[in-house]
């Protein structure tokens, strides 16, 4: 007994001394990491962001070869995290910042790629949709076997430096006279609603048929105030624990309501819930029957459109509380995660910027509920 005793402690000595060489801490390879570096590293390892470029080809073709994709993706993820307002704060950031240079993969600071080259693999990323499809596996990885309670839907106003279209003009017919039509009068049937045509629609059909383009859009703000910006609309799926689930980007003049429709289906496709909460912007017969065909519960918030507002029945105020955390990660996107801040054109790359910032809210969401 006292020579295994004598064993062990000698084993345990040995263990002392060459654990710190065969196992050293964060500390010793990067240096000082901040709170920002601890999260950008626990974001990188919940997605892990390798596994998306064992297989990515890169501008295939003639030419010098590209650079390691995998480092620029880190670097725009790193951006979105310490919610740096353009690239070029990026590469002075990297430049001053050993800790962040290791973690995204540039050994040297002085053969940092340059501004083009950033600009290059981020005009690559949004073609490929890469953001989106990191977002999607992720969500389907970590939700598999898993039943989510509430589906929170709302939107956010995002605003660029962007030149907005241009409004068609449209034909103003003018208006009949109620009653009874004349003897030869042609009256034109009323148009249907862009809901009634979803109905009977794939998701193919119904995404290609949203504006994407930068316009004009106004809405009440939580205030009551009416306000307008230039720019796009972010509509969210929001899960438990403050996950978002499903993103769709359009037009900034959009209604609401006219995404309801693809973005449940895209929901259902990534994840199981059971209820689906919304605002009264989204009161419609429609989005309600959508609901209830795929074996979910609604719980809408009444519009009353001329009429008497209805309350919610105690078990869904109730709820509907739980709505607050659509608010929450829109309110974490544009604060803390660079929604905010942006500085590129078109609708693919300011998708792509954003969706970097979801990436990120969703592994810290991810994180801190499996912790």
């Amino acid at each position: 007994m006292q020579e295994k005793h004598c064993m062990d402690i000698t084993i345990s000595k040995y263990w002392q001394r060459f654990k710190d060489k065969l196992f050293p801490e964060p500390e010793i390879y990067l240096g000082n990491p901040t709170e920002s570096h601890l999260e950008l590293m626990l974001i990188l390892d919940t997605i892990k962001i390798a596994d998306f470029f064992n297989d990515y080809a890169s501008c295939p073709g003639r030419g010098r070869p590209s650079l390691d994709r995998e480092c620029f993706a880190k670097a725009f993820i790193a951006k979105s995290v310490l919610n740096l307002p353009t690239t070029v704060s990026l590469i002075d950031r990297l430049k001053v910042d050993i800790v962040l240079r290791r973690i995204c993969g540039f050994i040297n600071k002085n053969k940092l790629p340059c501004e083009a080259s950033f600009s290059n693999a981020f005009k690559e990323f949004s073609k490929t949709k890469l953001a989106e499809k990191i977002h999607e596996v992720i969500i389907k990885k970590y939700h598999k076997g898993v039943l989510v309670h509430h589906i929170s839907r709302d939107s956010t106003a995002i605003e660029v430096r962007e030149k907005p279209e241009k409004k068609e003009a449209k034909i103003e017919l003018k208006k009949r006279a109620r009653g009874r039509p004349r003897k030869g009068e042609f009256i034109l049937k009323k148009e249907p609603s862009i809901l009634e045509k979803q109905k009977n629609k794939n998701l193919n059909e119904m995404l290609l048929e949203l504006p994407v383009n930068c316009n004009i859009g106004s809405k009440k703000n939580s205030k009551g105030y009416s306000y307008s910006w230039i720019g796009y609309k972010l509509h969210i799926d929001t899960g438990d624990y403050g996950i978002p689930i499903s993103c769709l980007l359009t037009s900034a003049s959009v209604h609401d309501n006219n995404v309801s429709l693809p973005l449940e289906m895209i929901t259902g496709n990534r994840i199981s819930s059971l209820y689906t909460l919304m605002d009264s912007a989204y009161d419609s017969s429609i989005i309600k029957e959508d609901i209830i065909a795929r074996g979910k519960v609604h719980v809408i918030e009444h519009n009353p459109r001329r009429g008497e507002k209805i309350e919610f029945d105690p078990p869904k105020s109730e709820r509907y509380k739980f709505r607050a955390g659509a608010e929450r990660t829109n309110a974490l996107l544009k604060d803390s995660y660079g929604g905010n801040s942006i500085m590129v054109k078109s609708p693919s790359k300011v998708m792509c910027h954003l969706m970097f910032g979801i990436i990120c809210i969703s592994a810290m969401q991810i994180a801190r509920a499996i912790i």
